[in-house]
């Protein structure tokens, strides 16, 4: 996979610079003794407090650096990518942060990070320093291994013992929350893909149709292999193995974390999913979604849970300095306020019926979604191959509405015809026909002729669109069609048309619409002008003499 960076023996302490140039505050600093010691720390701390360190390796942005400011983290010590911190590392940042009311260590329970810590830990009390550790062990993916892994929930205790050092309390005080806190975490996470670190070589271990339930936030294999299927069925399955460890009747805090490239809309989506299943009935704070602890570009998420008592749920909702940290928020189902009714004169008109009409109306229709594969191949060409679809879509719209519009009523047909096409046809499109059967409705109602009120819709939706004859949209076809149809009549209209989309074929350059993103000539007639065309000439064969 294609990575940004430099060099791989730089990455770290590059990103790390980068970090504290961007942070916006004078209150972060580094240590020095790079690239040895990758220590970010508090510039203002008062040693007066508990100092709160932990860390562990890079990889998991925004943690552990950017968690350090007022409230949670005094310092962060960083690894390399996925490596614990050495030894002197930890012990420069516990040297740097503590003064006499100790400090207290906060460590993901892999091997790595308890013997660095643990090292530094003992160094540091050998030296005079008061300090503490306290182990996170959320991950239930393996239900009956003896040390789980410290995952993502490590930060509600990052956030419970920053809150508590920022108040002023004791290192005993604190350390005991933070190991109480612990214990009531519990973390799973999935994902669809397997993450890659720069300047290594990689090779997806997941098929096309499956993912891992249980991953570590190293990139370890997941502890079990799962198909592919819906979001909701997904987050079911978590939602149920989480919900075993809970205790009845308690209230709980929810973590939801973006593992690494999971898509801002989709993580909004696992967040419903998972605050529509059962576990939902035991959440009362949400924290998320969001990259809050990352596995590099790891496309999964993972679900931490943490009891809640009166003292937590104060520490958790605290404001805090960082950034990164994403407030915590009372779960709140969606509020749906009224839409405002139409500000239009009279009432909506009723159906009525018009043979005529409803057999023109009919044809457009059957024309347009027949058009469908034709205008997604011509469409392909230069944007993503939807427009015949986007157009029989809004045929199928217009047909399945078809029994409740007012046939008898040319100018009120017309603007129905408007509104349906803005509701169901979407892109722009959708929206340009929705303005041009709208304004040739209210022309027509004004008492112009069929052929002026549709002209006076094309002058509405060119004013509205920017297009122009010449541009190579639909306007190249439709412009023509309609003028010849207010002078000559059907059959000069349909003449028109199929010339006006000719001529987009052997146009230099698109100037409008999404053929304007193409920098180049394209041979084929656009496929907006060509449904045109395609339209007029079924319509005349229609009202041919026979």
């Amino acid at each position: 996979m294609k990575h940004f960076f430099n060099r791989k023996e730089t990455i770290v302490t590059e990103a790390l610079d980068g970090f504290l140039a961007t942070a916006g505050s004078g209150t972060l600093a580094r240590l020095d003794g790079y690239p040895e010691i990758k220590v970010v720390l508090r510039a203002d701390w008062d040693k007066t407090k508990v100092s709160i360190v932990s860390g562990g390796g890079a990889g998991h942005e925004p943690s552990h650096a950017g968690f350090v400011g007022a409230g949670m983290l005094t310092a962060a010590v960083s690894g390399e990518i996925f490596a614990s911190p050495s030894v002197e590392a930890v012990l420069a940042a516990i040297r740097a942060t503590t003064g006499p009311a100790g400090c207290l260590l906060i460590v993901k329970n892999y091997t790595g990070d308890r013997l660095n810590f643990g090292l530094a830990a003992e160094k540091a009390r050998a030296e005079g320093f008061a300090v503490e550790m306290a182990i996170v062990a959320d991950d239930i993916a393996l239900p009956d291994i003896a040390q789980p892994r410290g995952v993502a929930g490590t930060l509600f205790v990052h956030k419970i013992a920053g809150h508590l050092s920022e108040s002023g309390h004791d290192l005993a005080t604190i350390t005991a929350a933070a190991r109480a806190a612990a214990k009531d975490i519990v973390s799973l996470g999935i994902s669809l893909s397997s993450c890659s670190i720069p300047g290594q070589a990689h090779e997806d271990r997941f098929g096309a149709d499956d993912g891992e339930l249980g991953l570590g936030i190293h990139g370890e294999p997941g502890v079990e292999r799962i198909a592919l299927q819906s979001a909701g069925r997904l987050v079911a399955i978590m939602a149920e193995r989480l919900a075993a460890r809970l205790d009845v009747g308690s209230h709980y805090a929810l973590l939801i974390n973006n593992l690494g490239s999971v898509p801002p809309l989709e993580m909004s989506l696992i967040a419903n999913a998972v605050l529509s299943s059962p576990l939902a009935k035991a959440v009362t704070l949400t924290v998320g979604p969001g990259h809050l602890m990352t596995a590099l570009n790891m496309n999964g998420f993972s679900l931490s849970l943490i009891k809640l008592d009166a003292e937590r749920e104060a520490a958790l909702l605290a404001p805090v300095g960082p950034n990164a940290w994403l407030p915590a928020k009372p779960v709140r189902r969606p509020v749906v306020v009224a839409a405002a009714k139409p500000a239009i004169r009279g009432a909506a008109k009723a159906a009525s019926r018009d043979a005529g009409a409803e057999r023109l109306i009919t044809a457009v229709c059957e024309k347009l979604i027949s058009l469908e594969e034709a205008l997604n191949g011509l469409d392909a060409k230069a944007g993503d191959g939807d427009t015949g679809s986007t157009v029989a879509t809004g045929a199928r719209g217009v047909l399945d509405r078809l029994n409740t519009l007012p046939l008898a009523d040319r100018a009120a047909t017309l603007a129905a015809i408007g509104d349906t096409l803005g509701t169901s046809m979407g892109g722009s499109s959708g929206v340009l026909l929705s303005i041009f059967f709208t304004a040739a409705a209210q022309a027509f109602d004004g008492g112009v002729s069929l052929s002026k009120a549709l002209l006076a819709g094309l002058d509405r939706m060119t004013f509205y669109g920017g297009a122009k004859v010449g541009d190579r949209t639909m306007v190249d076809a439709l412009e023509p069609a309609l003028k010849a149809l207010d002078a000559s009549g059907l059959e000069a209209a349909a003449q028109a048309a199929r010339h006006g989309a000719e001529t987009t074929t052997a146009m230099q350059k698109a100037k409008a619409g999404r053929s304007a993103y193409i920098g180049r000539q394209l041979d084929t007639a656009d496929p907006g002008a060509f449904a045109v065309a395609e339209v007029f000439a079924a319509v005349a064969a229609m009202f041919a003499p026979a």
